[in-house]
């Protein structure tokens, strides 16, 4: 029996001709088989020179064809493209092809597209032979409980995704978390495949697709700023080094939570740097808050309200921008289609209350942590999921903390909200939006702290310094006095405000572990 391989690029015309003429032989030659290879083009190259690195052999082009030699095993034996698998035809069986180039032609592009929708099935057979991989850390706080039938809907990760959740947390909470683990099981979820506890900090993140990280619950008191900014240090340092030891190459890790986003975010990032790009901070709870105080101004739903920006520090001194922001549907004398809408400031003719209580109901709302409760937070992190996986609405803003390259002008290396677009499974700055420029005094307000506590948590820094300036105190009639600009700036929470303070210490940082050989680590 003569067994050939034929394998060639997708979109290859002469593989077209040369699978047409295989599967003649092999129609009417009793001992002919032939199995086929295709390769996408992307990959073509690089597959075709592992093949012929691995063999021995010298060849370039798309197709290859080869002969395996059946009775007496070992490689195969090159027979070459399609010129010599033409004439090897002609030579041994009298047979030749008479296909056209424009069918060829034809034929190619149909075995891409077949090519293509194949790669796809074979993805869905490996989301359901190999489920998602999703790690929620602090599994215990109510958010988790909140997230949970979100994540399971559907909604977030495609209808055709199977998944299992991790719960992890500290041992302490081991009783909570398989309370919990009973409940989601009852769900009786079809996309989720199974739910399991995980305690043991050496185990943690192993095969992860997506980590969550949520906010610790409060087990330790810290007196001072300093020690508060520290903490975080010591759980962020060991989850980023779990990350690079035990979680998928391409992890995707979503930073949530009520204080210090941006820092456990930037931390997170620099003991993880092989996985840095895919850790985000989660933005739109703040954005939430926004549109819901300026639709009751306006007497209409959150969701008509789009493309509000937060800048700078999620969980601190930022900057709610309103330059860009639109509500759609609004009930007034200008009516139009689904798709009409009007400036957000334009409809507000309010403009002390824009500066004055806007700015101060959301400011409170940052201090006090009020009103971002588990519902808020679970749904801003399943959203910013959704968008990374399915990508975000055409033309819509979505405020993201993720780490600055210099755009806008923004000082490198620190985690910073700023507008962005999800596409293609990933997100994108959007640097071309027009009129949106940032003062150097609002700039330096919000960077100012966000550096510090980056120096300070790392100990390159002694005492914190909050930001205060001429132009801080004076903001409110700054503003009024320059209402044609359209800024709308949130002077938000002082840190000079926030001492003592109850916040969470690592909770693995002090305990021992026990290893698989029953000895104890204790987190460096």
């Amino acid at each position: 029996m003569a067994k050939f391989v034929l394998a060639g690029r997708a979109d290859c015309p002469y593989y077209a001709k040369a699978e047409l003429l295989a599967d003649y032989l092999q129609k009417n030659l009793p001992n002919f088989r032939i199995h086929k290879i295709t390769q996408h083009p992307h990959v073509w190259e690089e597959w075709l020179e592992d093949l012929c690195e691995k063999n021995k052999w010298s060849h370039r082009n798309s197709p290859i064809i080869w002969r395996e030699l059946l009775d007496r095993g070992g490689k195969g034996l090159l027979l070459g493209g399609y010129n010599e698998f033409l004439e090897y035809a002609q030579l041994y069986y009298g047979v030749t092809s008479s296909m056209t180039t424009e069918l060829m032609k034809i034929i190619a592009q149909e075995n891409l597209e077949a090519h293509i929708e194949k790669e796809l099935q074979e993805e869905v057979r490996k989301d359901l032979v190999n489920p998602l991989q999703v790690w929620i850390t602090s599994a215990s706080v109510p958010a988790c409980y909140s997230l949970i039938p979100i994540l399971v809907s559907g909604e977030v990760f495609g209808m055709h995704t199977e998944m299992s959740i991790n719960l992890f947390d500290k041992e302490q909470a081991e009783e909570d978390l398989h309370l919990l683990m009973t409940e989601t099981r009852n769900l009786v979820a079809p996309l989720l495949r199974s739910v399991s506890v995980c305690t043991r900090v050496e185990e943690a993140f192993r095969r992860a697709h997506v980590i969550i990280i949520l906010d610790d619950s409060a087990d330790r008191e810290v007196y001072t700023l300093e020690g508060c900014i520290r903490s975080r240090l010591p759980l962020c340092r060991l989850f980023g080094q779990l990350i690079e030891k035990n979680a998928h190459d391409s992890v995707r890790v979503i930073v949530g939570g009520k204080t210090f986003v941006n820092l456990k975010t930037v931390l997170l990032m620099r003991y993880a740097p092989n996985v840095a790009h895919n850790i985000v901070a989660v933005a739109l709870g703040v954005e939430g808050q926004a549109k819901a105080v300026l639709a009751r101004k306006l007497k209409t739903a959150p969701s008509s309200i789009k493309k509000v920006i937060v800048w700078g520090n999620i969980s601190g001194n930022n900057y709610i921008d309103l330059r860009k922001a639109r509500v759609y549907r609004y009930e007034s004398a200008i009516w139009g289609p689904p798709n009409y809408s009007r400036p957000v400031l334009s409809l507000i003719f309010d403009r002390e209350w824009v500066n004055g209580q806007f700015v101060a109901t959301l400011k409170k709302l940052t201090e006090t942590g009020k009103q971002f409760g588990s519902i808020l937070a679970a749904h801003s992190i399943a959203t910013t999921l959704k968008y990374w996986y399915q990508g975000s609405p055409p033309g819509e803003i979505v405020s993201l903390g993720v780490l600055s390259e210099g755009q806008f002008g923004i000082p490198e290396g620190i985690v910073f909200s700023m507008p962005v677009k999800f596409e293609n499974g990933t997100w994108v700055v959007l640097t071309d939006l027009k009129d949106i420029e940032i003062s150097n005094q609002m700039m330096t307000r919000m960077t100012s702290d966000l550096i510090q506590e980056k120096l300070v948590a790392l100990g390159d820094l002694i005492s914190f310094q909050s930001y205060q300036s001429e132009y801080k105190d004076r903001m409110y009639s700054d503003l009024i006095q320059d209402e044609e600009k359209d800024l709308v700036m949130p002077d938000m929470v002082g840190f000079s405000d926030v001492t003592p303070l109850t916040i969470s210490e690592n909770p693995y940082s002090q305990a021992p572990i026990n290893d698989s050989e029953g000895k104890t680590m204790e987190e460096q």
